[in-house]
C-alpha cells in the first residue's frame, strides 16, 4: 500500500470518527468509544468520543409558598425570576450537592431554634443563601452562617471581641437572627417582606415601599441583589423539597452528620487552648472545628461569665 492509500485511509478514519461523534451527540444515551481497525497493520485503535447529555427542561412549579405565603406565579415576571434561580442552582451541580450534604449536618441545629421562636421553617434557607452553611466572611465584613456585620451582631446581643466572636456560634447567631426576624415581622406583618429585609435592611425596604406606594415585595422595583434574593431562597426550597425532579438523588447516607459532642462548662480563663484541649483528651483542631467562635489561642473569662465548649464525645 503506497502513501496515497495511507492518506486516503487516514482521511476515512477521521471522517468516520467525526460522523460517529455527530450521530451519537443527537442520541439520549450515546456510546463514548469508537473502535477502528487499521487495515494496513490489522491493529485495532480505540478512539474515545465525549458523551453528550441533553439539557433537561424542568416543569414549572404550579404552587409555591414561602412561610405559608403564596408566590404569584401567574405573573410572568415572577415566573421568569423564579426559573432563573432554579436553573442557575439546579445546574450548578457541585455547589448544590455539597450544600445539600451540609444541610444534613446543620439544619437539625437551626430548625428547632426557629421553631422555638415561632419563626417559619422556611427561614433556614436564608442562612443557606447567605453563607452556603459555612462560616464565610463577606467583602463587607459580614461573618458566619447568618452574615452579621459587627454592629448588627452587637445590637442583637452577640459577643464580639478579639477572643470571642459569636457570629461564628451557630446556635447563638441563629437566636440572634430570630430576634431580627421577629422585629422585622413587627414592622411588615408578612414573612416575604421580612426575608427581603434581611438582605437590604428594615429601613431600606420600608423606604422603597413608601416611595413606590407598594406594600408587596413582588410589586417592588428593587436593586439587583434584593430583587433576586427571595427568589434564590425559593429556588433552594424547591430544590430541597423536590430533589428527584431536578436530578438530585441523595440518600440518607450521603448527608453529612454532626458527630456526638460533649459540652464542657468553662468559668475560668484558659491561657493556652491547645494545651487545654489535650488535657480534655481532644485536640486543638477539634476545638476550633466545633467552636469556631473562639478566635485566638486563649479565652479570657470575666467574673460571673461562663462559656460552653463542645468537643467530640
Amino acid at each position: 500500500m503506497n502513501k496515497i492509500h495511507f492518506f486516503i485511509l487516514y482521511v476515512l478514519i477521521i471522517g468516520l470518527a467525526g460522523w460517529f461523534y455527530y450521530s451519537t451527540a443527537t442520541q439520549a444515551n450515546p456510546v463514548g468509544e469508537v473502535i477502528i481497525k487499521n487495515e494496513a497493520t490489522g491493529q485495532e485503535q480505540r478512539v474515545s468520543v465525549p458523551e453528550f447529555t441533553r439539557v433537561k427542561l424542568f416543569d414549572t412549579p404550579q404552587n409555591l409558598t414561602f412561610a405559608g405565603e403564596a408566590v404569584p406565579l401567574d405573573q410572568q415576571d415572577i415566573l421568569e425570576r423564579l426559573e432563573r434561580e432554579i436553573y442557575v442552582n439546579a445546574y450548578w451541580n457541585s455547589n448544590t450537592i455539597l450544600t445539600m450534604k451540609r444541610a444534613g449536618k446543620f439544619f437539625p441545629i437551626i430548625e428547632p431554634i426557629l421553631e422555638k421562636h415561632n419563626i417559619p421553617n422556611d427561614f433556614k434557607y436564608v442562612a443557606l443563601v447567605e453563607s452556603g452553611l459555612m462560616n464565610v466572611v463577606s467583602p463587607a465584613g459580614a461573618r458566619g452562617f447568618w452574615q452579621f456585620m459587627e454592629s448588627t451582631g452587637k445590637e442583637l446581643n452577640l459577643e464580639i471581641s478579639n477572643e470571642v466572636d459569636e457570629r461564628y456560634h451557630l446556635e447563638k447567631s441563629t437566636e440572634a437572627a430570630c430576634r431580627y426576624l421577629k422585629k422585622a415581622y413587627g414592622r411588615f406583618g408578612n414573612w416575604t417582606s421580612v426575608a427581603a429585609s434581611y438582605n437590604m435592611g428594615i429601613t431600606g425596604l420600608s423606604k422603597r415601599k413608601n416611595e413606590q406606594l407598594m406594600p408587596n415585595y413582588y410589586s417592588l422595583l428593587l436593586n439587583e441583589e434584593t430583587s433576586r434574593y427571595v427568589f434564590r431562597i425559593l429556588a433552594f426550597k424547591e430544590l430541597f423539597e423536590n430533589p428527584d425532579m431536578y436530578g438530585y438523588e441523595l440518600q440518607e447516607q450521603h448527608f453529612y452528620k454532626m458527630p456526638k459532642l460533649r459540652e464542657i462548662m468553662v468559668d475560668d480563663s484558659i491561657n493556652d487552648l491547645a494545651k487545654w484541649s489535650v488535657e480534655q483528651n481532644s485536640s486543638y483542631k477539634d476545638l476550633k472545628t466545633y467552636n469556631p467562635w473562639l478566635r485566638t489561642n486563649k479565652l479570657s473569662v470575666k467574673k460571673g461569665r461562663q462559656y460552653t465548649i463542645k468537643l467530640p464525645a
